[in-house]
């Protein structure tokens, strides 16, 4: 009996010591599966953490707006001035219009037409339409400083354009450009639109059940999230759960924009540029005409810019202009930036309105005066700083032209990254004929010999060119001329003043233009002999003379009725050559093969 009572006293106190060990190890458990818990809810329940509205539009003054284009959120700014939206002028060029021109010198802002230039002042509410003022209940181009701003209200009026302004919390403007059809989403139950996809990414806003959101991409990359853009502006992700319906929204654009039609000659053109230098030169016309076969154009080099006023010397003779109509040859004038290059700069003469309107004014003036068909800008000198001014001139100078049935065409070099500000684009839109001058592969300040105008040279820059040109305009220029290259070597004294980063050139090249019979001379006197080079599509000589070398890639029948082959192949408007009086007789017989 003792003992079965001192058993139960050691089972008492083993039940005793136990309870506090289990209550220990529960409580661990407990913590444990709490911890857990605690670990598993953080990591996958969704995150509560919302974003600032100004952190996400970046819109840190009262009169900013942030701006969200075609479903992109941008960069830039707008401002918000009198409670309109403005944009600055490099933001209505690069990003809205490029057809705005914003001068800075004199304060205007002009948009064309094809048949009206419209010009706006600063700080006016009116605006003039081919010089009849209208007027608007706010101002479409204010100042600030070296910045301009233009009305989105006002950019409308001429681009396909909508916007819509939002002011609550924080500024913001949703602008269209691009029109069509649209896929949307209709939300299925009230949810949250994140910052990037993933339930931990910080909320941007809130849908409600019905709402319509625009998807902008569905992709495995981010799992069971769409990317979308809400009506109130934000660009972000929704879960896929959340939506519903899908469907389509089709937009039209506000502004139907007008036609530029152009003067289309149902012929193809062949066509030349006489060197007119003094009125003397004018007299040769009909002998120079006489040794033409099929020539439907001539281009004389009549008219230079004179200074930076849009003021022009003319060499321009009613006489000249007589004989070929006579003879039933257009005459489409040609002006150049070349003659007065030292004393002339494009950038003055084309930014300003006064001095590029006088320019117009002053060339349609003697288009009308001498009775011309054409006229043929020829500007060499256009950099990247006048090059928004060049294009604006062309602008200008073709609705002129359109309202007087004056033909416009506008010389261009081969295309190339290096003058891709040209805007052959542009150009082959406002202008009549865009020719691509096909010749100075390698020109006079070279620094190795090669061609003129090799064949796949030629090509390319044709090719090039239609990926921004309609055929039916493009005419191509070939050359009538040959550069005959001397080679000598450097002397001892000329190789010890080049750098050492210098490339090492061993010789001094130079070379001079011929005509094709002058060519021929020369290289007969020499004892040259010409070889066919297929690469260059083009014959090929060399001799020694005087310690020299002299490299010749010859211009001739064989050579420009390649060139003059691509006319046919390409469907172009037609061929120009540079220049009257470097030709043979006998090469008209071999353009009029391909462009009769």
């Amino acid at each position: 009996m003792a003992t079965t009572k001192r058993r139960r006293r050691r089972r008492s106190r083993g039940r005793r010591k136990a309870a506090p060990m289990l209550a220990v190890f529960v409580l661990i458990v407990l913590i444990l599966a709490g911890v857990m818990f605690a670990f598993l809810y953080e990591k996958y329940s969704p995150s509560k953490e919302r974003m600032s509205w100004n952190t996400y539009f970046e819109v840190t003054a009262s009169d900013e707006a942030a701006v969200i284009l075609n479903d992109q959120m941008m960069d830039f700014k707008a401002r918000i001035i009198d409670g309109e939206p403005y944009v600055t002028t490099d933001t209505l060029y690069d990003y809205l219009n490029s057809r705005f021109y914003w001068d800075s010198q004199e304060n205007l802002l002009l948009y064309t037409t094809p048949t009206e230039l419209i010009t706006a002042s600063v700080g006016s509410n009116t605006y003039t339409v081919a010089k009849q003022s209208c007027m608007e209940d706010y101002t479409p181009v204010k100042v600030d400083g070296d910045t301009a701003y233009v009305a989105l209200k006002y950019i409308q009026k001429y681009t396909g354009l909508t916007y819509e302004l939002m002011t609550d919390e924080v500024n913001r403007v949703n602008i269209k450009t691009e029109f069509g059809t649209a896929e949307t989403v209709t939300v299925k139950k009230n949810g949250n639109v994140r910052y990037r996809a993933g339930i931990k990414s910080p909320i941007l806003t809130d849908v409600s059940k019905g709402d319509t959101l625009y998807v902008l991409e569905e992709t495995e990359d981010v799992g069971d999230w769409t990317k979308v853009r809400t009506s109130n502006g934000f660009i972000g992700y929704i879960r896929n759960k959340y939506l519903g319906q899908k469907g389509e929204e089709t937009t039209e654009s506000n502004y139907t924009e007008p036609e530029y039609t152009n003067i289309s000659k149902d012929y193809i053109i062949n066509m030349a540029w006489h060197q007119v230098t003094n009125g003397d030169a004018n007299s040769k016309v009909l002998e120079t005409i006489a040794n033409t076969k099929g020539l439907t154009t001539i281009s004389p080099t009549w008219f230079f810019l004179k200074d930076d006023d849009g003021n022009i010397d003319s060499l321009a003779s009613q006489t000249y202009v007589n004989y070929c109509h006579q003879n039933n040859i257009e005459v489409w004038a040609l002006v150049e930036d070349i003659t007065h290059k030292d004393t002339i700069t494009d950038y003055e003469i084309l930014s300003r309105t006064s001095s590029r309107q006088r320019l117009v004014s002053n060339l349609i003036a003697k288009a009308i005066e001498f009775d011309l068909d054409g006229i043929n800008i020829d500007f060499e000198y256009i950099n990247e700083d006048s090059a928004k001014g060049y294009v604006e001139f062309l602008r200008e100078l073709s609705i002129m032209c359109r309202l007087n049935g004056i033909i416009l065409s506008v010389d261009n070099y081969r295309p190339a990254d290096h003058n891709r500000f040209y805007n052959r684009e542009e150009q082959g839109v406002v202008a009549d004929y865009l020719i691509i001058m096909g010749y100075d592969e390698h020109y006079a300040g070279s620094e190795e010999a090669g061609s003129v105008a090799s064949i796949n040279w030629v090509r390319e820059g044709i090719e090039e060119t239609l990926k921004e040109v309609p055929a039916e305009k493009v005419i191509n220029a070939v050359p009538f001329y040959t550069r005959l290259w001397e080679e000598r070597p450097k002397t001892a004294e000329e190789l010890a003043q080049e750098s050492d980063t210098d490339d090492y050139v061993p010789n001094v090249v130079s070379s001079k233009a011929y005509g094709m019979d002058t060519i021929d001379k020369i290289l007969a006197t020499n004892g040259a002999e010409k070889t066919w080079d297929e690469t260059t599509g083009q014959y090929y000589a060399e001799y020694v003379a005087d310690g020299k070398t002299y490299k010749v890639w010859l211009e001739e029948e064989e050579s420009i009725a390649l060139k003059a082959a691509l006319i046919k192949e390409y469907n172009l408007a037609g061929i120009s050559a540079w220049k009257l009086g470097f030709e043979r007789q006998d090469i008209w017989d071999t353009i009029l093969k391909y462009v009769n």
